[in-house]
């Protein structure tokens, strides 16, 4: 059975940067995603269209079609006294700040006497994603995945 919309796709995976450098990798469980309900990144879920149980591959994954490019719009600095009740603001850190469109999830980069700066973009924004993949299992998705847009079970969502 091929990889195809409305089809759950296991897999396991290695990501690394353009320096070769691991930056995630599955666990010993193979990550499962219902293909085509946008899951993951697009430039991965193309690339693994069509192939089936025991495929192996490495797909390099523009920005465009990973986490986007960088928007230096998304970096600002704050006041420190913003963050009431923490303690020890350290660079790396992560929270969710209120915005005009709604809660967004920024990273702290640097932290000064008085201000702040923090990176709203997603911290793999601009790079290239280097994924080598090997699909341990493809089946149908049942209809309450399908209705729910996600895998339910092993690898995927817990109920």
């Amino acid at each position: 059975m091929e990889i195809a919309d409305r089809r759950v796709a296991s897999f396991h995976y290695t990501l690394t940067n353009d320096e070769g450098h691991v930056i995630d990798k599955s666990s010993e469980q193979a990550l499962s995603y219902l293909h085509g309900a946008g899951n993951i990144v697009p430039g991965l879920e193309k690339a693994l269209a069509g192939k089936k149980a025991g495929d192996k591959l490495k797909v390099a994954v523009a920005p465009e079609e990973g986490y986007g490019a960088r928007h230096d719009g998304l970096v600002q600095k704050v006041p420190l006294e913003a963050f009431k009740g923490v303690e020890n603001v350290q660079p790396g850190m992560q929270f969710q700040a209120q915005t005009g469109g709604g809660p967004v999830l920024v990273t702290v980069t640097e932290v000064g006497d008085s201000e702040v700066t923090v990176d709203g973009n997603h911290p793999l924004a601009g790079q290239t994603l280097h994924f080598d993949v090997e699909v341990t299992e493809v089946r149908e998705a049942t209809d309450d995945e399908q209705q729910h847009g996600h895998v339910h079970g092993a690898g995927g969502v817990h109920e």
